[in-house]
């Protein structure tokens, strides 16, 4: 029996998938902006230049996505703490090892506006990637790093990483994150080049 058109796009869309990036957030509008939530910002802009949007996952699948040619963009609807939930089920949907995915998100030991890529490496004390860590039983994953810098004085980095960047901060994160897009699509095709480009970001000249 054939199958309609539209389970068709959905099995191709299922097959082709190759590569996953996940942008991790808290979700829901109190988070919107926060430091937290920059690797979401990440993978919103990769979704809007390619003319797609972040959508309903399948029902077994907490998450929300986008499907590009042989990749799947990725934001939990879990917490972060949760993150480890979500991603372990797009990949088990989608048949994608942790070595092809790449997770974006928010890192206060690096300097404000700094971009760092590399593969496994500890959880640096964020929620996000111990949870994935926790579910994946690997580190075998690339991470997209972006600096938000340390908190200040003796602030508590829990609230910190759940403030809103400053009005300052606003148009440099802005800046950050078009080019930590550019790194993403990078990513898709040549690794070593997206590394290198996430090294040049920040650097004195």
């Amino acid at each position: 029996m054939r199958l309609p058109k539209r389970l068709q796009r959905k099995r191709a869309e299922t097959n082709n998938a190759r590569l996953v990036v996940v942008g991790l957030r808290n979700p829901g509008p109190d988070y919107q902006g926060t430091r937290h939530n920059v690797g979401y910002e990440v993978v919103t802009k990769v979704a809007e230049r390619a003319g797609v949007d972040l959508g309903r996952a399948p029902s077994r699948v907490p998450a929300q996505v986008a499907i590009l040619p042989s990749c799947v963009l990725a934001a939990p609807v879990t917490f972060m703490n949760d993150s480890g939930r979500a991603v372990r089920a797009v990949l088990d949907y989608w048949k994608v090892s942790p070595a092809d995915m790449l997770v974006v998100h928010d890192d206060i030991d690096l300097a404000f506006g700094r971009l760092r890529l590399q593969v496994g490496g500890g959880s640096g004390g964020h929620n996000g990637i111990r949870s994935i860590d926790r579910h994946l039983g690997t580190t075998d994953y690339s991470r997209l790093k972006l600096g938000v810098g340390r908190p200040p004085g003796s602030m508590d980095p829990a609230a910190y990483v759940l403030q809103r960047f400053s009005k300052a901060e606003r148009a440099e994160v802005d800046l950050v994150v078009e080019e930590a897009a550019d790194v993403v699509e990078t990513w898709f095709t040549d690794r070593a080049r997206a590394q290198e480009m996430a090294a040049h970001r920040g650097r004195d000249a």
